[in-house]
Formats: C-alpha cells, structure tokens, sequence
C-alpha cells in the first residue's frame, strides 16, 4: 500500500509521521467499579448520588437514572470510586464505547459495578482520549481482545494495553477535541430545534383539526361525518409468492412496513398484472388515505398517504379519495389519532387488528373544504420545515462522523 508523504503505517492504521503509537496504561491509570456486594438495597434512594453504569453512558454523555442513586453516606464510604471533573468514565460490559468526560456537575457521582474510571496524566487530553475510546477501529480493537468471551467485559488489562495514536502536543489533542465538541454542539442544537418544531406541530393539529382555533377568514359550524358514509375504502392482497410470473412487474405494490414512509412517493415492491388479477390486491388511487390493519406491530394504526398509483398488501387499507372532502386533511385528521386508531382494534389494543368496518365507523370533523385545505396546507409546511431539518441533522452527524474518523487519524490536520 503506497503511503503519501508526511504519513507512516502502524498497527493501527496509516497517521502523521509526528504522531505517535503508545499504550493507553503509559499515560493513564484505572479504577474498576466497586463489586456488587458493597452495595446494599437500602443504600439505595431517589435522587441521591447518582451511580453510573453503562446503561447511563449514552452517546458520549452521562444521563442519570433517578432510581440509580445511593446515599451520601454510602457514597462516602466508596470514596475511591467517585468520579472527578475531568475523568473519563467507560462502560466495561456489553457494548463498548460507552464512555463520557465527567463535567464540573458530574463530580462526586458514584462509578457504578459495570464501569471503569479513567484517570488522565499530563500528557494526555481527557475529552480526546474519550473520543479516541468510543472511535469504531479502537471498539473494535477492544472487542478483539475479547474475542472467545461470551459477553465483552473490558478489564484494566486491556485497557491499559490498548494501542492509541497520539498527536505530538496535548494542545493539538485539545483543538481535536474541541472541534468534535462543537460538532456536537451543532447536533445538538438541531436536535433541540427539531423537537420544539415537532411540539409545535402538535399543538397545531390539537387544535386546528378539532375546531379549538379557527384560522382567519373562516366561521361556520362543523359537521362529524363516519368515513363509511362520504366514501369507500378497501384492504389489499399478496399475489401468491409461489407463482414467479405475479412479480416484478411494473405495478407498485406496498407492505404495511412503508406505511412509515407517510407520503409513499416509491415503494420497493412491484407485481405483474397477472399477479393484481389473480389476488385480492387492487389499484389504490393517488392520495388514498392509507391505514396499517395489522396484529400487534406498530404498523397497526399507522397512517400513511400514496402519491402515486400503487396497490397493498392486505394489512393495509385505503380509504378513497373523492371530491367532498380534503384528502390531505383526512389524513393529518387520522394521524393525530394513533393511539385511538389502535384502541379500536378488533380484540382490543393489545390483539387482534383493526378491520374495514371499523374504519368505516371512525367519525370525523369537517369544516368546509375550503378550511380543509387551509388546514391541510399549514401542517403540510410545518411537516416540510421539520424534514428539512432531519436532513440537516442526518447530515450534521454524517459529517461529525466524517471529521472523527479524519481528525483521530490525523489524516486532517487542525491549524
């Protein structure tokens, strides 16, 4: 493999030839959580000192658990095992890479049985060192050492004889570290963004779809109309999957598994037209009202709308489109619904599915069509802002996974 220049091959990949391979145990030390039995049930309280095992470590953060926390004065006298700002804590059962920088607010917190203390030295970057740890080739480095073990359970010797790759400076580690905090910061923003948009749209169908706000321009009482007795609506059908010549056709034919696509513009499945002949299956015109008849799967209730011609697979119901009412506004009316939709189920909630006479005795409110579309058109937007943003995010952590991969290697270097 040819190497460019100013690059050297190593164990643990090609890096700058000024950066350096060493043992995680040259430049820092460990302590393994206490053992189970130094912890008793009555040490165990609502919001005291939080203890924290890798269930708590997600996403290269500490999220304590309420119920997982112990006395102060148990606390205390498990003092060598109390994390301190600036300390990394790693997960040393099961999945590895749970590991976080223990902030200022995170002192004091007890490492639990099933974690691991890390204890930077000088030389060291505690924030690098923990993306370094939760970086895909050094978990898989780790998990290779385990390999025979039937569950991964990381121990001080591995850790200690981990292969790192270390950049020349700690100011250089810092900048590394610093540039993926703010990666993270972006994500984290977004996510923030994403979830008070999401609010928002729930409150606007809680609203808007019940009559408690009237948009401008619009009065009038509202009619409640059952679905069966303003149109009509159908199950589908599965070609026979013994017969070759009813698929891959040209017919587009839907699972109840893309009803999460909402508005189906593609689907992966195609029948012939001997295979829509000879099954219950049927052309569902564009902008049918889609809705998941299954079992006990989350599909069950679930919502959806095509965009193109298509038929179903008979877990799935469409309910027609015609021109007395809005089919944009019978869908979000429906969708906000979920949880009722599933309650009908024949058999309850629990079991059973839901049916066509179900559906056809749903009742729902109308404005006029005008209002309908009025309607139909906001929460539309509101849904188009909120998958621009989850493009966004997807490709901010697209990105940060990029620059992890870039930065630890030094395959970038930063100013």
């Amino acid at each position: 493999m040819e190497v460019k220049a100013g690059y050297k091959p190593t164990e643990v990949g090609v890096i700058p030839v000024d950066w350096k391979i060493t043992k995680l145990g040259t430049h820092a030390t460990f302590k393994t959580g206490p053992f189970g039995s130094a912890l008793h049930q009555s040490d165990y309280v609502d919001d005291g000192v939080p203890v924290i095992n890798p269930m708590q470590i997600i996403d290269g953060k500490i999220q304590p658990t309420p119920s997982m926390a112990i006395t102060e004065a148990a606390a205390r006298t498990l003092s060598e095992f109390r994390l301190s700002e600036g300390n990394v804590v790693i997960g040393r059962r099961g999945e590895m890479g749970r590991c976080a920088f223990v902030r200022a607010e995170e002192h004091g917190w007890l490492c639990g049985t099933g974690s691991m203390i890390i204890r930077t030295g000088p030389s060291l970057d505690a924030r690098f060192i923990q993306r370094v740890l939760s970086s895909p080739p050094i978990i898989a480095e780790i998990e290779n050492a385990s390999v025979g073990s039937t569950m991964i359970n990381l121990n001080q010797g591995t850790l200690g004889n981990l292969l790192v790759p270390l950049p020349p400076t700690k100011a250089e580690q810092e900048a590394i570290a610093e540039a993926l905090s703010d990666a993270d910061a972006l994500i984290e923003s977004l996510e923030q963004l994403l979830a008070k948009k999401r609010q928002l749209k729930q409150g606007a169908m809680q609203e808007l779809l019940t009559g408690k706000k009237r948009l401008p321009g619009f009065s009038g009482k509202w009619e409640v109309k059952r679905i069966g007795e303003f149109t009509d609506c159908t199950a589908g059908g599965t070609p026979s999957t013994l017969i070759p010549a009813y698929w891959n056709g040209s017919i587009r034919w839907m699972s109840s598994g893309e009803l999460n696509l909402k508005f189906a513009n593609e689907v992966e499945g195609r029948i012939t037209e001997d295979g829509l002949r000879n099954s219950s299956a049927q052309l569902v015109p564009v902008k049918s009202v889609l809705i998941g008849l299954a079992g006990q799967g989350k599909t069950r209730g679930t919502v959806a709308m095509n965009l193109v011609e298509l038929c179903t697979n008979q877990s799935v119901a469409a309910i027609f489109p015609n021109s007395s009412f809005v089919s944009e506004y019978l869908y979000y009316n429906l969708d906000a619904r979920y949880e009722e939709l599933r309650g009908l189920s024949s058999g309850g909630a629990g079991r059973g599915g839901l049916n066509l006479t179900l559906i056809k005795s749903i009742s729902v409110p109308f404005p006029c069509f005008d209002e309908q579309a009025a309607i139909a058109a906001i929460l539309s937007d509101m849904d188009a802002e909120i998958a621009a943003l989850e493009a966004k995010l997807a490709k901010a952590c697209q990105l940060k996974q990029g620059m992890m991969q870039e930065l630890l290697t030094g395959r970038i270097r930063l100013v």
